[in-house]
């Protein structure tokens, strides 16, 4: 299994704008270390972008089209063994990204890292950005103009896990009270250990499927110590606490099938605080894919 990172360029999922430069920025920072393949997915310049927080339904056709195309290559690569890892861009990138890891390895789980529960629908959003409803997507709760090109089995939300979750708007609370999915907060972390949470998120997410899908959003960390989101919720992480999940996630890279980093917004962050933060979890993960890549060899032959 070879790695392979994916440039997501858009940030058509939120109203702020920036996080399109994210991949870019990191991509090119990467290009010392990382020697593998890449691919850059830039949404159509010539959009215009809609940031009206009354409209509901914001960029809608046009992220549709931007994730179509990403989902059937990051497809079309998994199914030639390649370990895909996305770069965001806003986390409506992870539609894309998560639907086609259960496309191609058919049943998968789903450990969501995130401030956020990205679980509002089109009737729950107060701001219309779409990368708010993208776990509900993934996890096909409603919003299935979404995923109108996907044609495969969703990711079942018994089977979905989000960690570090600290913002929930009132309208989302009811979506995902009665959605099936696992919450681990900040509080818990803090209380159970992040080791702790992290094993028990791979058993339920991991339980009778082929592994896991990460989502990793820049936004868990405290934008106070690093403001480069686009989406901030205060009162977040510290550096060690994040480069902690990320170290219990490299013990479990044997189950994980694919992984994302998003949210990181360049021109919010302050002396490269935030990108720096991002690509040593990157880094981490490169390191950790090779390593597996190493290790299923030799366990092939």
């Amino acid at each position: 299994m070879r790695t392979i990172i994916f440039g997501a360029c858009t940030d058509l999922g939120v109203h702020i704008d920036g996080s399109r430069l994210g991949p870019v920025q990191l991509m090119n920072d990467l290009k010392s270390f990382y020697n593998g393949e890449s691919i850059m997915f830039e949404a159509d310049k010539n959009v215009i972008k809609s940031r009206n927080l009354s409209d509901r339904k914001k960029n809608e056709y046009e992220i549709d089209n931007f994730n179509q195309n990403l989902y059937k290559n990051i497809v079309d690569k998994i199914k030639e063994e390649y370990f895909p890892i996305v770069i965001g861009g806003d986390s409506s990138v992870s539609i894309a990204s998560a639907l086609a890891s259960a496309k191609a390895n058919v049943d998968v789980g789903l450990i969501w890292i995130d401030a956020h529960t990205d679980y509002h629908t089109f009737e729950s959003t107060t701001n219309g950005n779409i990368c708010s409803l993208s776990l509900a997507t993934v996890n096909g709760y409603k919003c299935s103009d979404l995923r109108s090109f996907y044609d495969g089995k969703i990711i079942q939300p018994a089977k979905t896990v989000i960690i570090g979750g600290r913002e929930i708007d009132e309208k989302e609370k009811e979506n995902v009270k009665y959605s099936g999915v696992s919450i681990f907060t900040d509080k818990d972390l803090r209380e159970k250990g992040i080791d702790a949470v992290i094993d028990e998120a791979f058993k339920i997410a991991g339980y009778k499927t082929k592994g896991v899908h990460v989502v990793f959003d820049l936004d868990i960390i405290d934008p106070e110590l690093f403001p480069g989101v686009s989406s901030p919720s205060f009162d977040g992480l510290t550096e060690e606490e994040t480069m902690n999940i990320n170290a219990q996630l490299v013990k479990h890279i044997k189950e994980i099938l694919s992984f994302d980093l998003v949210e990181f917004n360049p021109l919010r962050d302050i002396d490269r605080k935030t990108e720096q933060v991002a690509l040593n979890i990157i880094s981490q993960i490169i390191v950790a894919a090779e390593r597996k890549q190493k290790w299923e060899q030799k366990t092939y032959y």
